[in-house]
């Protein structure tokens, strides 16, 4: 029974009911007296501890079997909680999570068996109010009560011993035999399974598993097979070849959660004279062969396992697959209709051809949309772990404050929602960190000693912005621009002539920053450079507001998808470019003698505003088609508050592109940001204009 084909879906789910953890411990803080978050932290601690058993991943069985009793002990009102076990908690969910990290990159939990925390919940279990050990608490007893078993390697009920009841054949005597000759021995077991259990075949499994790293199960009643389909009830018999002794075997079995009991006694071996000389290899072969056709309860392939994909999943609502499966219908019926059409001579006319396109046009729409709105998926799945965040660093940092967030349910293409954590978590540590004043500063200004952080998402046409603010100190101008001096970032004259927002900008160069101390929260410098281009790799852009002594805004600014968007196909020397509409203002008409000049630069005074141009024959290092007194097709574009001009030779329209990225082949160039297939055949690059600009 190989379980790396379940992995995938237990670091799903895993993760989702660490989240869940998270969350309610949370709300345990501030009501230590909840019910519902209490059965709930009950219910996950459970279900983890079960699929963590399934999995055979033990260390992790191990901590959340211990949280597990605790909160049934905090169940039954025997312990009360209080801040020092919110702590304790978190820092199990920390272990779990270090469990679960190592087991997505290596498919092993690592050798951390978190002691402490294991002790830590012990020690509350044996003294939080019913004085006992942790063995004998009523939540650990359907668990920990065969433990007595192993003291006996004999049971006092031979009717127990079913697997005296075995019947072997020639071939397994002959095994036994042999093993016998080797100095092994040979057992029989039986095992019982808790009748309280739900996930029996999964226990046997572990069983499977237990005895298999001790010796070699020769034979089981029912078959392997039989037991993983659960085709038994509540006990099944092996007969196993074994170096270890009886009291060895009994403990491997009782290790495994919700066994009840296990009886362990010799096999009697009777080797058949006439076969005794049968060649072993021959017979090994044979009991293999035996084995398998028994259900596979051979040694499991200890290969090691490719690290397991994750976070490949999206989760649709079935309309939306429904939705999916008619458009695909209508694009069958399309396509038949246009073959239909095209196999009757004479019958094809420009009026029938062009219906059938437009029909065809519609539902390929029709079937976009759809497949995005399958693509598209809550921000809520990032966020969501940001609560804790900001309380780990409201403890490290010595400093009050809270995380309030809003539009977790705004939908974003899922391939931009992976991208977009490592920014928003960089943003919210910088407003802990910098952004927020200490208590006593909070005090002598009249500002709450609590501070506040928010994180609000919400869709603007066909982008999505997510705010990251703070009711903290802002952004001190001159700090930034002395310490940009200081570096050589700008000199004092280029200092002079900067806008308050340039100056703001230069936080975002890589290794700026304005820490006093290098911690391990910030002050290396790393974190804004990283959002800024992070969000630009995703065709994004980021905007700063800042209020000394108010606070500061970061205003993140993305695409709802990155695989298909409306674009203006242009024209430059000749060759065939693509430019986003989400980035268009306006087209213009300008005459060569309405250029004028600003150190040295090219710009056009546009209804008050002056527009800086941008020559794209010149960029892409291409001659212009048009003559220099022609006038000239100016697009003007946007990012942020800027605004350019990007001069072009014409205007082809526009059309709905399919991005395709360059991957590694061309990663030099910051201006194209893709390549698009026209209908002709011909490939069109996309030209990005943030890095234009």
């Amino acid at each position: 029974m190989d379980v790396t084909q379940y992995l995938e879906i237990f670091l799903d789910e895993t993760k989702e009911h660490l989240q869940s953890l998270s969350d309610q411990f949370m709300i345990l803080e501030q009501e230590p007296d909840n019910m519902d978050t209490i059965n709930e932290i009950f219910r996950s601690a459970h279900t983890l501890k079960g699929m963590a058993g399934t999995m055979g991943y033990k260390r992790l069985q191990a901590l959340t079997h211990d949280m597990e009793n605790v909160f049934s002990e905090v169940r039954n009102n025997t312990i009360k909680v209080d801040s020092a076990m919110v702590d304790l908690l978190f820092q199990v969910l920390d272990a779990l999570e270090e469990y679960t990290e190592n087991i997505q990159n290596t498919t092993e939990e690592g050798t951390n068996d978190n002691e402490h925390l294991i002790k830590a919940l012990n020690d509350y279990l044996a003294n939080g109010g019913s004085g006992a050990p942790a063995a004998s608490t009523p939540a650990a007893a359907p668990e920990t009560a065969p433990a007595a078993e192993v003291t006996a390697s004999q049971s006092a009920d031979p009717s127990k011993e079913k697997w005296r009841d075995i019947k072997l054949g020639d071939t397994e005597n002959a095994v036994l035999g042999e093993a016998v000759k080797q100095g092994k021995k040979c057992y029989g077991v039986s095992v019982y399974v808790q009748e309280s259990c739900i996930l029996k075949a999964a226990r046997a499994f572990l069983v499977f598993k237990a005895l298999e790293e001790i010796g070699e199960i020769i034979v089981s009643v029912p078959s392997a097979q039989d037991i993983e389909d659960e085709r038994f009830e509540f006990d099944f018999s092996m007969i196993i070849i074994t170096e270890a002794d009886a009291e060895s075997v009994k403990k491997a079995v009782l290790d495994v959660s919700e066994i009840e009991a296990a009886y362990v006694g010799e096999v009697e071996v009777k080797v058949p004279e006439a076969k005794a000389e049968v060649q072993v290899a021959q017979v090994e072969e044979t009991a293999k062969a035996d084995n398998s056709a028994q259900g596979g309860v051979a040694k499991q392939d200890k290969k090691p396992a490719g690290k397991p994909i994750v976070n490949r999943t999206v989760r649709v609502d079935i309309e939306k697959l429904d939705s999916l499966m008619n458009l695909v219908s209508e694009l069958i019926i399309a396509k038949n209709s246009l073959v239909s059409t095209s196999s009757q001579e004479g019958m094809l006319t420009d009026t029938t051809f062009n219906e059938q396109i437009e029909y065809l046009e519609s539902v390929t729409t029709n079937l976009h949309e759809s497949v995005m709105k399958v693509r598209m998926v809550p921000i809520e799945s990032v966020v969501q772990k940001f609560p804790k965040m900001i309380r780990d660093l409201s403890k490290k940092l010595d400093k009050k404050m809270t995380l309030y967030m809003s539009g977790e349910e705004t939908e974003l293409d899922r391939t931009v929602v992976d991208e977009i954590g490592d920014p928003l978590m960089h943003l919210l540590r910088n407003s802990a960190d910098h952004g927020l004043e200490s208590s006593q500063v909070r005090k002598e200004r009249g500002k709450p000693e609590m501070g506040s952080i928010f994180l609000d998402a919400y869709q603007e046409g066909n982008n999505v912005i997510i705010e990251v603010r703070d009711d903290g100190n802002g952004i001190d101008v001159e700090a930034v621009k002395a310490k940009a001096i200081a570096r050589g970032a700008i000199t004092a004259e280029q200092a002079e002539n900067m806008s308050d927002k340039d100056i703001i900008g230069l936080l975002f160069l890589p290794s700026f920053s304005t820490a006093k101390q290098v911690t391990d929260v910030s002050g290396r410098g790393v974190g804004l450079d990283v959002v800024k281009s992070k969000i630009e790799s995703l065709s994004g852009e980021v905007d700063v507001r800042t209020k000394l002594g108010e606070g500061s805004t970061f205003i993140i600014r993305l695409p709802l998808t990155l695989a298909i968007i409306q674009a203006l196909m242009v024209e430059v020397g000749g060759e065939k470019y693509a430019i986003s509409l989400g980035s268009i203002q306006t087209l213009e008409d300008i005459d060569p003698s309405e250029i004028e000049h600003v150190q040295a630069k090219e710009v056009i005074n546009l209804r008050g505003t002056v527009i800086p141009l941008i020559r794209l024959n010149e960029v892409l290092d291409i001659e212009s088609t048009k003559s220099p007194d022609e006038n000239l097709l100016v697009i003007i574009v946007k990012k942020g508050d800027k605004l350019a001009g990007l001069v072009v030779d014409e205007l082809m329209g526009q059309q709905e592109i399919v991005i395709k990225s360059l991957g590694k082949y061309i990663n030099k160039s910051k201006i194209i940001s893709g390549a698009t297939i026209l209908g002709d055949g011909e490939i069109a690059l996309i030209l990005d204009t943030n890095a234009l600009l």
